[in-house]
């Protein structure tokens, strides 16, 4: 069972060595500071103003289109931060997998999509039986297949449940990840899934999150053509009256072209209702890297985004001491892969800070360059006229969140001073 106020003392990383132990929601009445060196260094903390931002943000762009947002909770893993997501109005919670649909379950959701075509039978055991004991609980689950569609129809019809496990069919694209290929084999899952007992057609949905890291024009043109796909396969399912729901759900899940699925789902018209679905994960802590560029090509695409008042923010830092300036212009920080991930890019220096000089730190220069990282070690360069010395503390922000979260069990939040004045837990 997952605890929502979960025990951490000196073993956990990040948490003081001589503070005893103390409950995740005792934590902010500690008094830690970050830059008194309060907390063991390396150790990761979220911006908690970063996440206002940027949860105050996405409502504000989904708003006008009246879009939903379920996002992906394999991002962040924590109980905390889904519970913040759906307070803040997010439509449900996307899962990966049937343990993570635990623990979004613990923090309080009960419209789950899960973003993957289970087949394990004590994976949909568990759906079906969760569903039985929870008339509250929806699921949805995607499909590409006819035998996934029977698997999931048996696992229903041993644990009968009040209401339908909901199919969701996915469409993909040549050399992508999973879905239907064309239309034809999208109307033999619809068709399935209609006639399967225990479960309801809801709608058609993809990925297009693969397409980023192409040259801008290039991903968008990729996606808008999946999406496409998407419509037509939703127009030839309606067509055969197969959708089971009054209204129709069409969804997509990455956090890189997100303007287009609004935009252009939102234009499909059916014989029915119909609503879009965003599974945007990355949003609610952004990043320097990876989501900082496809940020950067969404305002390049869409008006409305820049119009919108503030902008999505970096939310997520790990913070590394200088342990050694062995040669001018190199500086190796205590930190590396074991602590923040490198999967689309290195980190980046944001903030420095001298402990005895200054109490709020300052950014670290533009020039200043994560080259290299080691399991445990980070690679510095700078100019060398530059004042780097042993003992310094470097805030990093890291290339891709997903990458990073899963490093720490252990997160702080932090306001703008870094005083922690909280706590999340992450469960990986």
């Amino acid at each position: 069972m997952i605890s929502l106020d979960p025990v951490f003392d000196g073993q956990t990383k990040g948490f003081p060595h001589a503070a005893g132990a103390a409950t995740l929601s005792e934590i902010g009445a500690r008094g830690w500071r970050l830059l008194a060196q309060d907390l063991p260094l390396p150790v990761a903390v979220l911006k908690a103003s970063a996440l206002e931002a940027n949860s105050r943000w996405m409502r504000a762009f989904l708003a006008p289109s009246g879009a939903r947002l379920a996002p992906h909770g394999k991002t962040t893993m924590s109980p905390e931060l889904f519970a913040r997501q759906l307070a803040d109005g997010a439509w449900g919670l996307t899962v990966a997998d049937a343990r993570q649909m635990r623990v979004a379950r613990a923090a309080g959701a009960s419209r789950i999509v899960v973003g993957n075509e289970l087949v394990a039978e004590q994976d949909l055991a568990y759906i079906a039986q969760a569903m039985a004991g929870d008339p509250g609980l929806e699921v949805f689950m995607l499909a590409d297949s006819v035998e996934g569609v029977r698997r999931m129809s048996a696992a229903m019809a041993a644990g009968p449940a009040a209401r339908r496990l909901s199919v969701l069919v996915e469409i993909g694209y040549r050399s992508g990840r999973a879905g239907c290929r064309d239309v034809a084999a999208a109307l033999a899952v619809a068709r399935a899934a209609r006639e399967a007992p225990g479960l309801a057609l809801a709608g058609v949905e993809a990925f297009e999150g693969l397409n980023q890291g192409l040259p801008a024009a290039e991903g968008a043109a990729r996606v808008s053509a999946l999406l496409e796909d998407v419509a037509a396969a939703a127009r030839a399912i309606d067509v055969e009256g197969l959708f089971w729901r009054d209204e129709v759900i069409l969804s997509a899940g990455g956090s890189a072209f997100f303007d287009l699925v609004v935009e252009r789902l939102g234009e499909v018209r059916l014989s029915r209702p119909s609503f879009v679905v965003v599974r945007s994960g990355c949003y609610l802590s952004h990043d320097v890297g990876l989501y900082e560029r496809s940020y950067a090509e969404l305002l390049g695409r869409s008006p409305a985004a820049r119009e919108l008042p503030g902008r999505l923010e970096n939310a997520l830092e790990v913070w590394a001491y200088v342990i050694s300036v062995p040669e001018p212009g190199r500086a190796i920080l205590g930190a590396g892969r074991r602590d923040i991930g490198a999967d689309a890019g290195l980190p980046k220096p944001l903030r420095h800070c001298r402990p005895a000089r200054a109490a709020r730190g300052s950014a670290a220069p533009p020039a200043w360059e994560v080259v290299q990282l080691n399991d445990q070690h980070a690679h510095m360069v700078f100019p060398a006229s530059d004042d780097v010395a042993v003992g310094d503390m470097i805030g990093l922000g890291p290339s891709h969140p997903c990458s990073t979260f899963d490093r720490w069990r252990l997160i702080y939040l932090v306001d703008d001073d870094y005083a922690v004045v909280s706590a999340i837990q992450t469960c990986f």
